[in-house]
């Protein structure tokens, strides 16, 4: 497609690219920085980053805030690497390896934390090593150089968030707005392929499509806040509304799940009910205010609990969701929906990948080390920032191998652009500030377009072109020494893209397991009398280590149904009237160390061990509820686990 067949958000975006390099080139010539080009660069990778990421012009706010993760990072990697330089001083060679292992700490780290923070951390790694590898002929002025390289990133951040704020940025609000209208009609949609129980395959596409959009409009709520603290109520309230969509998804399961053994629990009164269609979020209000009427004559004892449960779900998501949309002030009802569960943290179950990825990183910036200490050359120390740039980054991603590559693409790619502005353009216009910048808004203009189409190697392109061409103060032009950049720059691409494909990533079917076995203690810790463990709500935690499930095991329904079948569980008996005792009570704390042990066992001998005793702590628990005269609701869903838990026991306790 041509350029101008391009959607006018794609093109005014490319003018703001434009605009923010332009602006850090002017600022740093200005003011006689030493070296504008890590103004420039910064400039254009904060602007670009987003863009590339959302595929088209990023929302209002996502520039700022990945500026503010920069800021954060660098001032973090300019102190490690002060204190590193101020204990090794004398010993450079272990100085350097240290700090090799401080890149690879950071990229452990940010595997660890949430997506949107990981570019912190990322960046204080490789920022680190910058600094130590560039002040080895001078160490006495690293603090001169520290505080410079953070002024001219500080600058690039401001030049990009001023451009930003410049050419209009997009409000998400909007998009909120009809994607929470949509999210009930899908919701109410799903209840009725649950009641009708036909196709299981329908039903796991309706609710897998759900899961994921619940996740990506968490997502939204992530870019509102970041827009405007004009948005705080509507923060508050989308946080509450995102464990509602996961709420009715979870009822609507469990209604097709139950409809396997009781199907007489669906009454044909029910069945008519949601048989009604609704295509707007208008239809399915008035559907709510037939079914609570119904329910006020009914009763809640003479309901299904599912069907109760979700028509009280769907009636709160409606009341948030007006709030959402009009952004007012938060009444009382409102705020007891808010304040009704403390929300639990997800744990990472990703600690062996996040291993992987520490040693990926650690070894390819050694292995740069040794090759630019072996062969002398003087461009081996980009080649080293470039290995640690392209491993920092592409570790948390869920395609690191890709990633290598569209680096290598674009040093590649950067190869001509660079020697054309090199030899060409930038000693024609050197004279003149305005040629200078007009030329590189060209550049930036049609690399912003591909940016946005996520074409392979335009982002690394657009960086590393800029990282080689002349933008110092003063200019200098030497043909060897740019060629000796640029070859670094492809070298170092190479080198990462290399380890990443030796040092495998074996993790996946460790986290699958671990993610199974969270599942399972989640279920088990359901178990309690503890009024303030009972009011935990863990059900947004469970539904992101789901999501994480279905991004590492496309496909596997198996998997996916397990899963959900013991969220499904971890619900009921959260909400199972459990006899209040201290011999129950005692117990319930010994099955929460088993399953806690379960998890963190580290090899199958000991899993299957832990697994089995945990089936005999039920088996005995289950003869305690019949002693204590427990009701239906406790015994039946805990019979229903352990059942489950001898089905799928393989699967749970063994590497695969």
């Amino acid at each position: 497609m041509g350029i101008f067949t391009i959607a006018p958000q794609h093109l005014r975006f490319a003018v703001k690219l434009a605009c923010a390099i332009v602006l850090a080139l002017f600022v740093g010539f200005h003011f006689e920085l030493e070296t504008p080009r890590w103004a420039v660069l910064t400039a254009a990778i904060v602007a670009a980053g987003p863009a590339f990421a959302a595929g088209g012009e990023p929302w209002s706010g996502a520039i700022r805030y990945r500026g503010m993760l920069r800021i954060c990072g660098t001032f973090i990697g300019c102190i490690a690497a002060l204190t590193i330089i101020i204990v090794m001083i004398r010993a450079p060679l272990l100085m350097i390896l240290v700090c090799c292992l401080w890149a690879g700490f950071c990229t452990w780290i940010s595997s660890l934390v949430r997506v949107e923070n990981s570019y912190a951390w990322g960046l204080a790694g490789y920022t680190a090593l910058i600094i130590i590898i560039t002040i080895q002929s001078a160490p006495l002025l690293t603090p001169q150089f520290a505080v410079e390289r953070c002024s001219e990133i500080v600058i690039g951040i401001v030049c990009a968030i001023v451009a930003d704020l410049l050419f209009s940025p997009r409000s998400i609000k909007q998009e909120i707005d009809r994607e929470l209208d949509a999210l009930l009609v899908d919701q109410y949609a799903l209840m009725q392929l649950c009641i009708r129980h036909g196709d299981s395959i329908a039903v796991d596409n309706a609710w897998s499509a759900l899961v994921r959009r619940t996740q990506a409009l968490d997502g939204m709520r992530s870019n509102l806040n970041m827009e405007s603290s004009r948005w705080a109520k509507a923060n508050r309230r989308l946080k509450a509304l995102n464990t509602l969509s996961l709420t009715l998804i979870t009822q609507a399961c469990e209604t097709y799940l139950i409809q396997n053994t009781r199907p007489e629990l669906i009454t044909d009164a029910w069945r008519e009910m949601f048989n009604a269609p609704a295509q707007t979020a208008q239809d399915v209000h008035k559907q709510l205010k037939r079914m609570r009427r119904i329910l006020s004559w009914t009763g809640e004892h003479d309901t299904p609990v599912t069907l109760y449960s979700w028509v009280g779900a769907a009636t709160r998501y409606q009341l948030l969701k007006r709030g959402v949309v009009g952004n007012a002030k938060i009444s009382t009802r409102e705020e007891e929906i808010l304040q009704g569960e403390v929300v639990v943290k997800a744990e990472s179950a990703e600690r062996h990948h996040a291993m992987i990825n520490f040693w990926r990183t650690t070894l390819s910036c050694m292995l740069g080390t040794l090759f630019w200490l072996w062969t002398g050359w003087t461009s081996g120390s980009g080649a080293m920032v470039m290995i640690a740039v392209v491993t920092s980054l592409a570790m948390r991603l869920p395609n690191p191998r890709m990633v290598a590559i569209d680096f290598l693409y674009g040093t590649v790619a950067a190869l001509p652009i660079g020697a054309f502005f090199f030899l060409v353009v930038i000693p024609s216009t050197q004279q003149s500030m305005l040629l200078l910048c007009l030329s590189l808004a060209v550049l930036a203009f049609f690399i912003g377009i591909e940016v946005q189409k996520r074409r392979l190697g335009s982002l690394g392109a657009l960086a590393s072109t800029i990282n080689i061409i002349v933008l110092d103060n003063p200019m200098t032009f030497h043909f060897s020494q740019f060629l000796d950049s640029a070859l670094g720059q492809l070298v170092g691409c190479f080198v990462a893209l290399m380890v990443i494909l030796l040092v495998r990533d074996n993790s996946q079917s460790r986290t699958g397991r671990v993610l199974l076995n969270q599942f399972v203690s989640a279920a088990v810790s359901s178990l309690t009398t503890n009024t303030a463990r009972r009011k935990e709500n863990h059900l947004p935690a469970l539904y992101q280590q789901l999501f994480l499930l279905l991004n590492k095991f496309p496909g596997d329904l198996a998997k996916f149904r397990l899963a959900l079948t013991l969220i499904i569980a971890h619900q009921r008996l959260r909400d199972a009237p459990v006899p209040v005792n201290d011999d129950l009570s005692l117990f319930h704390r010994q099955m929460r160390r088993t399953a806690d042990k379960l998890i963190s066992a580290s090899s199958d001998d000991r899993r299957r061990r832990y697994f089995n005793r945990l089936l005999e702590e039920l088996d005995v628990y289950q003869e305690k509820l019949r002693i204590w005269e427990a009701p239906p609701q406790v015994t039946e869903p805990v019979e229903r686990l352990a059942g489950m838990l001898r089905k799928y026991q393989r699967a749970l306790t063994e590497s695969q």
